[in-house]
């Protein structure tokens, strides 16, 4: 079983669409297959609670079905800084109940994959951020670098927050999150190889925009076979 935490430079950066893909491609290779969004804010109201689209997304994607509610056990409505939300309704979030939660479900799949919420250092209560939940799984970590203005200072800020926690970086993806005429970063090569120069992990992939990502396929463009060689 190999099992990977996605978590990325900043919010919006594509993680959820390279979680799935990652899904899709084991899938495809015949794999039994698990993904994971245990905290999302900014959920829909619906008859049956709180829905996360991500989650949906990630729980669509996967080869075994699980319940909502294991998928993405925190759920919260508005669209802000999950512990902030959490505290709005007098919730905590247990990092080590979501680690049980999903180190028993392992055993089942060949292939796991828990994506993140936001960036690596996102509070999820008054002491603990992803990080600490992501070290808590020691899962191999990939790394969505959105690429903008200032994506080179985020993503080696956040390769450097990763690597002082002792976790393994499988590898990163540049995502363009968004369309070309609306992003500020021009000379996307040079940046992309300056960050090649930087980070001690392989690039796996640079994504182009998807205006639709749900019904596109991003598999083509990302290196699944290098990732693996590198997880642990």
């Amino acid at each position: 079983m190999k099992a990977y935490f996605i978590t990325a430079t900043d919010t919006d950066a594509g993680k959820t669409f390279v979680t799935t893909q990652l899904l899709k491609s084991w899938n495809q290779y015949g794999y039994k297959t698990m993904g994971f969004k245990p905290v999302a804010s900014g959920c829909q109201r619906t008859n049956e609670g709180l829905y996360n689209d991500d989650a949906l997304k990630i729980s669509a994607a996967a080869s075994v079905s699980l319940p909502y509610e294991m998928i993405n056990p925190y759920a919260f409505e508005p669209a802000i800084a999950p512990h902030i939300a959490a505290a709005q309704v007098g919730v905590t979030i247990n990092i080590q109940t979501i680690a049980n939660g999903i180190l028993q479900q392992q055993e089942q799949v060949d292939r796991l994959v828990v994506e993140g919420v936001g960036g690596w250092l996102v509070p999820l209560n008054e002491q603990q951020t992803v990080a600490d939940l992501a070290v808590l799984l020691n899962f191999s970590v990939i790394l969505v670098v959105n690429l903008r203005l200032g994506c080179i200072n985020q993503a080696l800020l956040s390769a450097q927050a990763i690597e002082l926690t002792g976790m393994k970086i499988a590898g990163w993806i540049a995502n363009n999150a968004v369309p070309e005429e609306q992003n500020l970063m021009t000379h996307q090569a040079e940046n992309i190889d300056s960050l090649k120069a930087r980070l001690k992990a392989p690039l796996l992939g640079v994504l182009p925009y998807f205006a639709i990502p749900e019904v596109n396929n991003g598999l083509e463009f990302i290196d699944f076979v290098d990732m693996e060689k590198c997880c642990c």
